[in-house]
């Protein structure tokens, strides 16, 4: 029954709210934009909406275009000297989990000296205390995946050990998070799927880790719902408004649950995966590893109860045993068109199982301890041998 939920970001969500940016009170003077190296951004009209916000407000900018699908610690080391370099005071970052992700480190490392491994935790960082807090931070998302608008955490590939982990610190949660699902509405089908399914399985991992608590069960329920009743309308009709909203809104609960709740060891796998494979999307390395990670759990009757709960959040109401849980999931990926993923699409090969394991355990070893039953490195290797 324990749980300390402190969130303190504003968070604004509706269709169209970015048009209302310049109405709020914004943190500074002169924006550092974060967005990704892509074009989406500018492409669907998304940086010229935000531009002319702050230009309403009388905000000055400079915008940095550098940030990868899985965000370098070098690119952010880079945006850190480009905020300095351009007197930037506050940080807005648009796009995906990770322009934000990029962003919030970029806003410690804007006023921090030495390098970012020197303060995360994990692995072989150093784990040290920033000596000033983190510039602010807006964060406007434009996919429905990594709820990271709502958090205090960020994720950072540091190329130089293939370490993805996350750094935390209570001052990067957003002071102000808009949230607007008609950003999304240009979200490729694949994406969306990916996008999708790495929300839902955040609430999922929350809903059965054993930090589970009344207030992320409350929150990982209704996001479960959400996205499993509106995921496949959104993957099929990428313009339906009211499916992207759902989406938006199941993210941004996920989001909640990882700060009242902890995730399991599914995101601490996955990120070994795309630590060695820059190119794989997260959500797809998820899907990926889903069907024989949660199936190892119901073949060690790990919470069968809860199984049974998220078969029903997922639209099967008179489900009765674990194993329900694993229909809905298979039936939810064959109709998002996403069943059929293989690692070695992406150069993934079984000799690399081994290292996978050694690197989860390490670099993302917190999430390991929020299982509630614990994996030996048999089993990891077991689970990404019946995901190839």
């Amino acid at each position: 029954m324990n749980f300390n939920f402190y969130m303190p970001a504003n968070l604004v969500f509706g269709s169209g709210e970015l048009n209302n940016l310049a109405k709020h009170t914004l943190p500074g003077t002169k924006a550092m934009i974060v967005i990704s190296n892509g074009k989406s951004t500018r492409a669907n009209g998304y940086l010229d909406r935000l531009t002319e916000q702050l230009d309403r407000a009388d905000k000055q900018y400079a915008i940095f275009d550098g940030i990868e699908a899985n965000p370098l610690k070098s690119t952010v080391m880079r945006g850190a000297v480009f905020c300095r370099d351009n007197g930037c005071d506050f940080i807005v970052a648009l796009g995906g989990g990770s322009c934000i992700d990029a962003a919030k480190v970029i806003a410690l490392m804007a006023v921090n000296t030495g390098d970012l491994w020197d303060y995360v935790a994990a692995g072989t960082g150093k784990g040290q205390t920033p000596a000033h807090k983190p510039l602010p931070i807006v964060a406007i998302p434009t996919t429905a995946g990594t709820g990271s608008e709502a958090d205090a955490s960020a994720v950072v590939t540091n190329e130089e050990t293939n370490e993805k982990t996350g750094y935390v610190n209570p001052d990067l949660f957003p002071c102000l998070s808009i949230v607007d699902p008609e950003l999304t509405l240009s979200v490729p089908p694949v994406f969306t799927a990916f996008q999708g399914f790495d929300a839902l399985f955040h609430s999922i991992e929350g809903y059965l880790s054993n930090m589970a608590n009344p207030i992320s069960d409350m929150y990982a329920f209704k996001a479960v719902s959400c996205i499993s009743s509106h995921l496949e309308a959104a993957v099929k009709d990428g313009s339906d408004l009211k499916a992207r909203e759902a989406l938006m809104l199941g993210s941004t609960l996920g989001g909640v649950v990882m700060v009242v709740g902890k995730l399991t060891s599914q995101h601490s796998l996955e990120h070994a995966l795309s630590a060695f494979h820059q190119e794989l999307p997260h959500g797809a390395g998820l899907i990926m590893l889903s069907k024989a990670y949660f199936g190892h759990m119901i073949d060690n009757h790990v919470c069968d109860d809860r199984f049974v709960d998220l078969a029903r959040a997922m639209g099967m109401r008179d489900a009765s045993a674990p194993s329900d849980f694993l229909i809905m999931l298979d039936r939810l990926l064959k109709a998002c068109g996403v069943a059929n993923l293989r690692m070695s699409d992406y150069g993934i090969a079984p000799y690399e199982f081994e290292k996978f394991t050694e690197n989860a355990k390490s670099s993302m070893a917190k999430f390991f301890k929020c299982d509630r039953k614990a994996l030996s490195d048999a089993e990891c290797i077991r689970i990404y041998k019946n995901s190839y």
